[in-house]
């Protein structure tokens, strides 16, 4: 772990899984995926997840805790098995998801437990996918009722979503981070006139009244539209093995410089070189060290 310890404490909710590629299996699920990187980063980190009664579940847990995240709020589920999502990467990379339904992580429960441990939270990050289905959806909206500061990860996976599911989290969210994609589908949605990224951005903080959003656009880099100003990062030039985790790996690291009171800037700079280097590797988790994130963005 680094030694420069950040004191922010954040509670990630949502699916642990196992990758299913065409060759390999790798642990995932998008706020695991950001939890793992915000505790490489020195930040307490804790997950609010389900997983089966089943060996899969077990690696999970010992993969997580020796990863530096508690694994206390993971609720063990006797019915149903621990996630697994098909992975299948077309020539450049960019991955597509066949994601199992009904699967543990899909009946997280609130218990008075997580209420506690989100209330003291410096924040609270989740996406749509949990939402799915109606037992973790309401658990995820009784942890928001307690939490300071709400951070949504669009993350959008079809056809696991609606409009009214999407403008509800939107509006409870204090900070939501798209990828282009993402934020040109959900704008239209929404009715949006406009065409660049730009117009769209500050239209979803009117329309939800956000004043934190982040879109990343891949390997041409991010911009971040933060207290009224936009600030943007063109990219890392690099060979990309595949994408899987890597904007969970820019949202953590963009969420480590911000909640520490970083300036803007330098945020979106640090979180563009971690989702880049993780780009790089195979699979969402690789390790990276805080001093070789300081080279690269030297280089």
């Amino acid at each position: 772990m680094n030694s420069t310890i950040n004191k922010s404490k954040i509670v990630c909710f949502g699916e642990v899984l196992f990758d299913v590629f065409p060759t390999h299996t790798k642990i995932g699920g998008a706020p695991l995926n950001v939890g793992l990187r915000l505790a490489s980063l020195g930040i307490e980190t804790k997950i609010i997840s389900r997983i089966g009664q089943d060996a899969k579940g077990k690696e999970l847990l010992d993969f997580i805790e020796a990863n530096d995240v508690s694994t206390t709020y993971i609720q063990t589920d006797s019915h149903f098995s621990t996630g697994e999502v098909t992975v299948k990467l077309d020539e450049k990379g960019s991955a597509s998801y066949t994601i199992n339904y009904p699967v543990a992580w899909d009946k997280i429960e609130a218990t008075p437990e997580a209420h506690d441990i989100v209330s003291l939270a410096d924040a609270v990050v989740f996406g749509s996918l949990v939402c799915r289905d109606t037992a973790s959806y309401q658990s995820l909206l009784s942890l928001l009722n307690v939490a300071k500061y709400k951070i949504f990860d669009v993350n959008l996976r079809a056809p696991f979503y609606t409009k009214e599911l999407l403008s509800d989290l939107m509006n409870k969210a204090d900070f939501i981070k798209f990828n282009d994609d993402e934020l040109y589908e959900i704008s239209a949605n929404l009715g949006s006139p406009y065409h660049s990224l730009e117009q769209n951005m500050l239209f979803i903080a009117e329309k939800t009244n956000t004043q934190h959003i982040c879109v990343t656009k891949g390997s041409h880099g991010a911009v971040l539209f933060y207290n009224d100003q936009l600030f943007y990062n063109s990219g890392y030039k690099i060979t990309v093995a595949d994408t899987v985790g890597a904007g969970d790996s820019f949202l953590a690291g963009l969420l480590s410089k911000l909640l520490a009171g970083i300036a803007p800037q330098e945020a979106i700079n640090f979180a563009c070189a971690l989702g880049a280097l993780v780009a790089q590797e195979e699979g969402a988790n690789p390790k990276i060290s805080p001093e070789a994130i300081a080279e690269f963005m030297q280089i």
